[in-house]
């Protein structure tokens, strides 16, 4: 009977594979438990072994190997000993139990556990003779991520699936104990607990990545356990339903692991019992049943059929099957505009779509430092070409904006370089994937943690996010003065090219109605004079950009159509501009018509309180328009928004709504074409929020913009002057009047991370700002730091 066992348990051997707890190349006592399935009929009834498996044997056998192996993963260790029991004694099944107890510092173990048939082996001898022809191929011409006549390496079906047996494959971690808040007793609320966390991953191993010692990104249990356990120690749930819950949904939607058992018990839980905990299991089914609910409770309240999506272009090419992340860089010529041509370059000949984008940084020269500051950015792109066809068409972009052979490392007014390229590992004389100094480069690692920070790099196993970190934390050790590296915006108009540097200090918008009707000051700048003569007043009190608005949208104001709203803010930004102002002018709109007659007119940024979703044609327009804009979040309409409905969210939950909707709004732009370095977000206090939600939003700003929150790097614009909720509490009922309290929240906005700050008494507030600054982030004490933020390049 082929079911008896052979058992060997506990063999423990001394192997290099992958790295121990401390990351080091060293070896490692490995636990291995053994089960082969045979027949013991002739042993059992002539007592002789031969007519068995001979575990001393085996066990020899595979210690020999272990000892002797230099693997990176335990999967290819364990794939190897499985071949051994099979081919070598003629098991007709077996079961491989890998275990590594100085896998991590804060679990009592990790490994891996495989069970495969004889007719499983075949197939893998099969698959492992295909890939070595192909890997033979590719030396010897262009590498291609599939073979004639066989499936692509990410369609290689599991290593058991001819007998089913792969399907109970797991990759576990034992006993990962953190801390961490969690109860729901007020004790609880005060001091972190232990809780010990035991995860099975079920993988679905390649035959192509065993063979090549690869460890998938879904099955590199140290950048799970890594994510994880960020997570749960900043946590603070009151249940362990709720912990273990969030576990599973990041190991899936973060890790993209196929199917996760979690189990997390709490030691000081009972007295008289030693743990109490909770286990489940979860699956990319139930994550994307739950991406769904989540998505149509949300979108409840969305009030235009357009908002749900928006594509710049028609939908994306099927042959474009390979994702690709590019770095983009220029510090000669108008370099902003360098990148933009190369994106435009890159769609028109790259047989690609360019689907994402990153920030822009400003950074200074690296290994050459004579020469001009560069400007940065990322882009992840979709394309049907092999990594060596592109690599060609990228030179000839980089020929055709005008780069010429010069010093190694020297001006350029366009660099493309491939960072990775599916979860490809290739050398060739021209061409290294992932690009070899990655890890050592701020300027590169930067813009892809704007778009791909869980993104693991398939050679150092680290994913972006903790490459960026250990970066940070060499250069920071390294120097005392660590060269700086800014975020920046580039705002254009007829008369000067503006460049802003985030996080600096924060900006001031100055706020110019030019309406008979707005809250605080209707009818105070409705002539063009008048409103020239405000704007130029607010720039010399020190506003850095000018906001004008041709529409109220005050609570239950009426709208206007699109021709009166032009007639009043055209003629004020051309006259502005025929004065030679510089200084950038926003304008306030919810029409496409207007945006684009506005920056045709000498505009620098469009400032949109629906986000795009009043207008079906704005955020098409944004994208042809290529200025900077802002999104705000707001319910309903000017007229509507206060209403019950539009004031009412899950839960009263306000920022889990902002959170989602305003990276909703970010999201459709970037789908659009607009660059999301152009994106700056507005959480709409006083549009739909109740008094309550405008002081929870000031007050909690960090989780909307913070470490780790969904809009993480965005820009955010903060507009809370005069409103109703400040005269709430100070007992104001004049708008105008309200400036001391507009102070006071325009200095928990600078606390909260907020960069612009729109106000209608600028002076005041451009000295609440400096002050805030300088308590929060530590400025304002040098001379010249405004042209340090700013600066502006007369045309």
């Amino acid at each position: 009977m082929a079911d008896d066992r052979i058992l060997v348990k506990n063999l423990v051997v001394r192997t290099i594979i992958g790295v121990d707890s401390w990351e080091r190349i060293k070896r490692q006592p490995v636990t291995i438990n053994l089960c082969l399935y045979t027949d013991i009929s002739g042993a059992g009834a002539s007592d002789h072994v031969t007519k068995s498996i001979h575990y001393g044997l085996l066990t020899k056998a595979v210690e020999k190997f272990a000892e002797g192996a230099n693997f990176r993963s335990v999967e290819a260790l364990a794939h190897a000993i499985v071949k051994i029991c099979i081919k070598d004694f003629n098991a007709a099944k077996a079961t491989v139990r890998l275990e590594k107890p100085r896998a991590l510092l804060h679990a009592t173990s990790a490994g891996v556990e495989i069970t495969r048939t004889a007719e499983d082996l075949a197939y893998i001898l099969q698959e492992e003779k295909i890939a070595m022809e192909s890997t033979t191929s590719a030396a010897k011409g262009v590498p291609s991520s599939s073979t004639e006549g066989s499936a692509p390496a990410a369609e290689v079906s599991t290593d058991g699936s001819r007998s089913g047996s792969g399907d109970h494959d797991i990759i576990f971690v034992k006993d990962l104990r953190l801390s961490t808040i969690i109860g729901v007793n007020p004790w609880e609320r005060e001091e972190k607990q232990v809780v010990i966390l035991n995860i099975t991953i079920h993988p679905s191993f390649r035959t192509a990545d065993l063979q090549a010692d690869h460890v998938q990104r879904s099955h590199n249990y140290r950048t799970i356990v890594r994510t994880i356990s960020r997570h749960v120690e900043a946590s603070a749930y009151k249940t362990i339903e709720a912990i273990v819950t969030a576990v599973a949904r990041i190991a899936l939607e973060k890790c993209h692991v196929r199917r996760i058992t979690v189990r997390i018990e709490k030691s000081s839980a009972l007295v008289f019992a030693e743990t109490a905990g909770v286990e489940i299991t979860r699956d990319r089914a139930w994550l994307q049943n739950l991406l769904k609910s989540e998505r149509s409770q949300l979108d409840a309240f969305v009030t235009s059929s357009f908002s749900a999506s928006v594509s710049r272009t028609q939908p994306i090419d099927p042959t474009y099957i390979h994702c690709v992340y590019i770095a983009l860089g220029s510090n000669m010529g108008d370099s902003a505009a360098n990148i933009v041509r190369a994106l435009q370059l890159l769609e028109e000949r790259c047989e690609c779509q360019v689907v994402d984008t990153s920030f822009l940084y400003e950074t200074p020269p690296m290994y050459v430092t004579n020469q001009p500051t560069f400007l940065n950015a990322a882009c992840k792109i979709l394309t049907a070409l092999d990594p060596e066809p592109l690599l060609v068409k990228l030179k000839e972009i980089e020929n055709l904006m005008g780069r010429v052979p010069t010093i190694r490392y020297g001006p350029r007014p366009i660099d493309l370089d491939i960072l990775f390229y599916d979860e490809l590992i290739y050398s060739s004389e021209t061409l290294v994937i992932p690009h070899a100094l990655i890890q050592e480069r701020e300027f590169v690692l930067r813009p892809l943690y704007d778009i791909a920070k869980d993104l693991e790099h398939p050679k150092l196993f680290r994913t972006i996010s903790q490459l960026l970190s250990q970066l940070l934390k060499f250069t920071t050790d390294a120097s005392s003065t660590p060269t700086p590296l800014h975020k920046v915006l580039l705002l254009r108009n007829p008369n000067a090219r503006t460049l802003w540097r985030w996080n600096l200090r924060t900006l001031t918008m100055g706020i110019l109605n030019v309406t008979p009707d707005s809250f605080s000051d209707g009818g105070d700048h409705s002539t063009t004079v008048a409103a020239v003569a405000h704007a130029i007043d607010m720039i010399s009190q020190g506003a850095d950009i000018i906001d004008i608005g041709g529409e109220s949208t005050r609570p239950k104001a009426d709208p206007v159509s699109a021709d009166e709203e032009l007639a009043r803010v055209i003629p004020v930004i051309r006259d502005l501009r025929a004065r030679g102002v510089t200084v950038p002018i926003s304008i306030d709109t919810r029409h496409a018509r207007v945006a684009r007659e506005a920056v045709l007119a000498g505009a620098d940024l469009v400032n949109d309180v629906s986000g795009g979703d009043h207008d079906p044609e704005m955020v098409p327009t944004m994208a042809q328009l290529n200025v900077p804009v802002c999104l705000m979040h707001m319910r309903g309409n000017p007229r509507t928004m206060q209403n019950t409905k539009n004031t009412t969210y899950n839960d009263n939950d306000i920022i889990a709504e902002l959170n989602v909707q305003l990276k909703r709004l970010a999201d459709r732009a970037v789908a659009a074409g607009v660059f999301r370095w152009n994106i700056i977000v507005d959480p709409g206090l006083g549009f739909a929020k109740t008094t309550e939600h405008d002081f929870r939003i000031l007050r909690r700003l960090p989780e909307i913009l913070g470490l780790d929150a969904p809009l993480e790097g965005f820009p955010c614009l903060v507009g809370p002057s005069r409103k109703k909720f400040i005269g709430k509490v100070t007992g104001e009922t004049v708008a105008s009047k309200r400036t001391f309290g507009t102070a006071g929240a325009v200095a928990a906005g600078v606390a909260g991370g907020a960069n612009i700050m729109r106000v209608h008494d600028v002076k005041e507030m451009v000295e609440v700002a400096k002050v805030a600054d300088a308590v929060w982030r530590g400025l304002g004490f040098e001379k010249g730091e405004k042209e340090a933020a700013v600066v502006v390049v007369k045309k």
